[in-house]
């Protein structure tokens, strides 16, 4: 069976080491898991090149809300979203998912935000498909409650969690801000994975703040894929270790 991921620009990916780990771990021989470049133009045709020995795509930017109008079906999750980060073909049938939101969670829970509900606040950079999933993380997942804002609205000082879903760079005003004191959350997720750490994980760091980063919510986003994908239970600890490893390389 073939799987691989879609995106623009694809040749960083750190996917295919995850997916291939898990693969081997399950033993599953015959699987196998590219990184194609693909941009919103060449997604129909790559969608419709994908025959009965494919079992599904993981996609990344510019394609998560592309290719909501090319599916047969799209989970109740993808549909809140308003965003599909993975597509599994089943019976001839291309059916849209949303991992990004429970590889949130999970990336938050490692580094110890649990519990949160109420009055606590998230403040969330971005506004991509990636901030939306985190949206929907923090008002479904953790029962937060949302206020909406523009970036010449009032600051925001000390929200329970900061998730920054923008390139390393977009994110330095606010790590200088954590560096001075003036923004302090109690916790922060980071979606960079590589260069890592970014000045914004590194700020929290030096801060004392509990970071969860960018590999974490790949990790176990790549998780729920290839339970979706599969069928079988992931292997976490084998693709944790060779995502790692690709890292430190």
């Amino acid at each position: 069976m073939k799987a691989a991921v879609l995106g623009a620009p694809i040749a960083h990916s750190l996917s295919p080491v995850l997916h291939r780990a898990a693969y081997q771990a399950l033993g599953l021989t015959g699987w196998s898991y590219e990184a194609i470049e693909c941009d919103t133009a060449r997604l129909p045709a790559v969608l419709d090149g994908c025959g009965p020995d494919w079992a599904g795509l993981s996609l990344t930017m510019p394609l998560k809300r592309a290719v909501l109008p090319l599916l047969d079906h799209i989970d109740p999750l993808a549909r809140e979203v308003g965003a599909a980060n993975t597509v599994v073909f089943t019976g001839g049938r291309r059916h849209g998912h949303n991992t990004d939101v429970p590889g949130m969670i999970a990336a938050l829970a490692e580094a110890g935000a649990t519990g949160l509900s109420g009055p606590a606040t998230v403040l969330i950079l971005g506004g991509g498909a990636t901030a939306c999933s985190a949206l929907v993380a923090a008002a479904a997942r953790l029962a937060v409650g949302l206020t909406l804002t523009g970036f010449d609205g009032p600051e925001i000082t000390a929200p329970d969690v900061l998730i920054s879903t923008v390139p390393a760079g977009a994110a330095d005003f606010h790590a200088e801000r954590i560096a001075r004191g003036a923004l302090a959350p109690r916790h922060l997720l980071d979606v960079v994975y590589h260069p890592w750490p970014t000045p914004l994980a590194a700020a929290a760091r030096q801060a004392g703040i509990p970071v969860a980063g960018g590999f974490a919510l790949l990790l176990h986003q790549a998780a729920g894929q290839v339970e979706l994908m599969t069928g079988k239970p992931a292997p976490l600890a084998a693709m944790r270790t060779a995502g790692d490893s690709a890292l430190r390389t």
